[in-house]
C-alpha cells in the first residue's frame, strides 16, 4: 500500500450578499406612504361617510 499524495482541487466559492441601502429606504418609503394614505381613507370612512346613515 503505498500513500501518494492526493491532488484535490477545492473550488471556493466567495457570495456576498449585496444589499443597497438606498433601495432599501425607498422601498420603506413607498410602503410606509401606502399605510398613511389607508388609514387616511379609514378615518375619513370613520368620520365623515358613516355618520350620515
Amino acid at each position: 500500500m503505498s500513500t501518494q499524495p492526493r491532488n484535490i482541487d477545492i473550488e471556493e466559492r466567495h457570495v456576498e450578499k449585496k444589499s443597497d441601502s438606498s433601495l432599501v429606504a425607498s422601498t420603506f418609503i413607498k410602503y410606509a406612504a401606502y399605510i398613511v394614505i389607508i388609514f387616511g381613507v379609514l378615518y375619513f370612512l370613520v368620520n365623515y361617510v358613516f355618520p350620515m346613515f
